[in-house]
């Protein structure tokens, strides 16, 4: 018997196993093979492409077809195979196109995410304190000390009222969309106004298809109103972040932002008071 075949074979590294694609990976990846085209990079596509890719696979259909755009707005990123064909400095934006319908079209940008560099404006907290017991999660409780407190007042210089909480409508082009709070309010000048309101809690990120969605339904429902977006967040440390967009079609950007802590009023001192009327904005 030789050397040969005494050493025992050197054992071999297993290549790792392939993370197989998930389902809404792959319709996207089949969306974007039938018809991308990088000189006209917008796709539309319905219920009916999604259930025809799903057949096309051999994957199981998607029951509540909105749940795909719904994921890669606001649980998931797209692929990167795909996140590569994007215009450049653009990222992939699903954006709703009317009733069953939706387009993959490109943006600057899809998140608003709050400011770590701005000063926090102490406020009285007026919230009840039943309120304070009872509030079910950050979206209903960031909600709610608004609308005590008069954030919106303090934050727009306009004076509001609460007109609707969960505003269901449906926008021609747009589909159905839900906004959490409407607010309608007068300036000393007389002229009137509507802050459609998205509220999210610490984990949550703000998405420019709510605001685009918001703007176009209080311009179709309100059309005589002066519209003013407005996103409010709970931060880590209990101060609520309240952005003001400004806009159109599907170019949004931030015009305002502001945080505030709620105190008991023994928590706002002379000092505060003092830096607050030296402010200039």
């Amino acid at each position: 018997m030789n050397d040969d075949e005494l050493d025992e074979p050197l054992p071999t590294k297993k290549p790792a196993p392939r993370k197989k694609k998930n389902r809404y990976t792959q319709i996207l990846e089949e969306l974007f093979e039938e018809r991308f085209d990088p000189d006209r990079p917008e796709i539309p596509f319905n219920r009916d492409d999604v259930d025809r890719i799903c057949e096309q696979l051999k994957v199981p259909r998607i029951k509540n077809i909105g749940d795909l755009p719904y994921t890669f707005r606001y649980r998931a990123d797209f692929p990167e195979s795909l996140a590569n064909k994007a215009p450049r400095g653009m990222i992939w934006v699903i954006w709703p196109a009317g009733k069953g319908k939706y387009q993959i079209a490109p943006a600057k940008s899809a998140e608003f995410v709050p400011r770590t560099d701005l000063t926090i404006t102490k406020v009285p907290d007026s919230t009840p304190g039943i309120i304070e017991m009872h509030a079910m999660d950050d979206e209903q409780a960031v909600l709610a000390r608004v609308r005590y407190n008069r954030l919106i007042d303090v934050f727009s210089g306009v004076t509001t009222y609460s007109l609707q909480s969960h505003w269901r409508t449906a926008v021609k082009d747009i589909g159905q969309l839900e906004t959490d709070e409407i607010y309608v309010g007068l300036d000393r000048k007389g002229a009137q106004y509507v802050f459609p309101v998205q509220a999210k809690g610490k984990s949550d990120r703000l998405h420019i298809v709510q605001v685009y969605q918001d703007w176009h339904a209080c311009r179709a429902q309100f059309a005589g109103l002066i519209c003013r977006p407005i996103g409010a967040q709970f931060l880590d440390d209990e101060t609520i972040c309240l952005f003001e967009f400004e806009g159109h079609d599907r170019e949004f950007a931030v015009a305002n932002e502001k945080h505030y802590r709620l105190v008991p009023p023994d928590d706002v001192t002379q000092a505060d008071l003092d830096a607050y009327k030296a402010r200039t904005d």
